[in-house]
């Protein structure tokens, strides 16, 4: 893994969603998707963290921090990810490195 690069893709809800009102079982099952989908990323030694903001307004945002070959490839997961597939989010891919980290968290 060590020819492997870190991305951070960010994700936000698209607006209409940010009123729980305008939630679906539709919805709720394709964010169920993207979270097997992060799962699936962890199980491959490819997702190094994913998470979420507590809000629920126009600044909630989540993200993931993952492992890929090359900008192409990090794209390409990002665009698989069911939440972005099925427009429930919207993404934007990052270069990213990791500078720090607490293996505290490990334990």
């Amino acid at each position: 893994m060590d020819s492997l690069q870190q991305f951070l893709y960010k994700l936000k809800l698209v607006p209409r969603l940010l009123e729980p009102a305008n939630w679906t079982d539709r919805e709720h099952e394709i964010v169920g998707e993207h979270f097997r989908y992060l799962q699936q990323l962890l199980a491959e030694n490819r997702l190094i963290l994913a998470g979420r903001t507590q809000n629920m307004d126009e600044t909630t945002f989540g993200i993931a921090i993952f492992l890929a070959e090359s900008e192409e490839a990090a794209a390409s997961v990002m665009a698989n990810d069911p939440a972005v597939k099925q427009e429930v989010m919207t993404a934007e891919l990052y270069p990213y490195r990791v500078a720090l980290y607490n293996s505290q968290w490990e334990k």
